[in-house]
């Protein structure tokens, strides 16, 4: 039995307040949404729904995360080293990180 083929052309009509992009062209706006920016730790409280402690003792502090996170080891979060000094993140890095780790940092101790 010989298939058959049918030619259709269709008009979509696109709502002038929306746009089509490729999926690509959508992954690297998300990245570029993030780059040359930095977080504050209420930046971070905000993007993992978590208060500051539980970031410290789940995140920032366990030496496993520390020795890749902390600029002092080349990493992408400032670790204040007096009173009065900031935690400062590289929000395009720390949001990569956050979503690598996500099943080290919630699975249970």
């Amino acid at each position: 039995m010989e298939s058959q083929q049918l030619n259709v052309n269709l008009l979509i009509q696109i709502p002038s307040d929306l746009v089509v992009i490729t999926k690509v062209e959508l992954e690297e706006l998300k990245r570029q949404e993030l780059s040359g920016v930095y977080w504050n730790m209420k930046d971070l409280e905000k993007r993992v729904s978590r208060k500051s402690e539980w970031i410290k003792e789940n995140i920032l502090f366990p030496a496993k995360f520390r020795k890749v996170l902390d600029v002092e080891h080349g990493g992408f979060v400032f670790y204040p080293k007096s009173k009065g000094q900031t935690w400062s993140f590289q929000a395009n890095k720390m949001a990569a990180f956050l979503d690598k780790n996500f099943n080290c940092i919630f699975k249970s101790k």
